[in-house]
């Protein structure tokens, strides 16, 4: 299955923190910011076009903004779509790896 634009679309950026760092080499589990609106279906097609690996799971979680106050005013941060995705076995993605 080749790559197309919706598949880039879908997916933002994968989130590299030490909590997912350690999830991916325990659990074979990686964690992407995708679409607001993207399903659990488009995900796991879109990773399984542009990484060429087998999806076993997938989570979503919606994370809500973060209200923030400088001095008197109070304004939000946008909140975004987080998408945990495990493979198969034997399987790694070289995007986690590089950082």
């Amino acid at each position: 299955m080749s790559a197309n634009y919706e598949n880039f679309n879908t997916l933002r950026q994968p989130i590299i923190t030490e909590k997912s760092h350690a999830a991916s080499g325990d659990s074979n589990q990686y964690t992407f910011r995708v679409a607001s609106d993207a399903t659990k279906q488009q995900i796991k097609a879109a990773i399984e076009a542009v990484f060429e690996v087998d999806v076993t799971k997938v989570q979503v979680i919606n994370v809500p903004g973060k209200e923030k106050r400088r001095g008197a005013h109070t304004g939000r941060r946008p909140g975004y779509r987080k998408a945990m995705i495990r493979l198969a076995e034997g399987q790694t993605l070289e995007v986690a790896e590089e950082v």
